[in-house]
């Protein structure tokens, strides 16, 4: 089945997410160091999936483009609206679930295993990546609900939507473009995730809030880029 891999990286973050809400009697130190500990760990990731590129004027334009983009789109806000109406719903024992949507969201769905696990599964029918995400993330879903609460589980909606329709559109994207073109957008989208993966970790860490939502449309930046300068290529072959 083309979506397996999604589904069952869903299915782990809802269970994770429901264990750790249930684990909220971890004393506060303990939680503050492992949150500590994840953010630095993303952060780390972050440099490695930035470091990737081979083409680092593409990204910081992606950045900059995109941030433009999600500034005048409001996309935080509107990010930060959705946890709130969930919030409303569902009630809020422990923290904020409009900050746990969010944050994790950004989390799951912001990386290079979201991107590559999810063209896997479309191109090759391979889910390999996307178990070991599932793993990945089912384990830090129980570290963030048990800091952050309930609104964990929520992130499972946009990491189907986002995953699947990477998916989908995977399994006819090839051929759409070459492999070289495919092979240099998937690197390209990984830097300026990594980029954005950074941010969030500072924003984990508490150093300076940054606002990653109105950063997002950066994500689309590079493979537009990369295919216009393809065509320009070839036109002036």
């Amino acid at each position: 089945m083309v979506l397996e891999g999604t589904i069952i990286n869903t299915i782990a973050i809802i269970i994770g997410g429901l264990i750790g809400s249930f684990l909220s009697n971890i004393p506060q130190k303990i939680r503050t160091t492992v949150m500590q500990g994840i953010a630095l760990v993303v952060f780390i990731q972050g440099i490695e999936m930035a470091l990737k590129t081979e083409n680092f004027l593409l990204v910081i334009i992606s950045v900059v483009l995109g941030g433009v983009i999600g500034e005048v789109l409001n996309i935080e806000n509107r990010l930060e609206k959705m946890g709130k109406w969930i919030e409303k719903r569902v009630g809020n024992n422990k923290g904020s679930v409009a900050t746990a949507f969010v944050t994790t969201t950004l989390v799951y769905t912001i990386g290079a295993m979201a991107v590559l696990g999810a063209l896997n599964s479309g191109l090759n029918l391979d889910h390999r990546l996307l178990y070991l995400k599932a793993m990945l993330d089912g384990i830090s879903a129980i570290i963030f609900a048990s800091t952050l609460g309930i609104g964990v589980i929520f992130s499972a909606v946009p990491v189907f939507i986002y995953q699947g329709l990477i998916t989908v559109m995977a399994r006819n994207i090839h051929l759409i473009f070459g492999q070289e073109l495919l092979n240099a957008i998937i690197i390209e989208i990984t830097a300026t995730g990594g980029i954005l993966i950074i941010a969030i970790a500072i924003n984990i860490l508490e150093i300076k809030k940054i606002n990653v939502g109105n950063m997002l449309p950066a994500m689309i930046i590079p493979p537009i880029g990369l295919i216009i300068i393809e065509w320009i290529t070839q036109i002036l072959k």
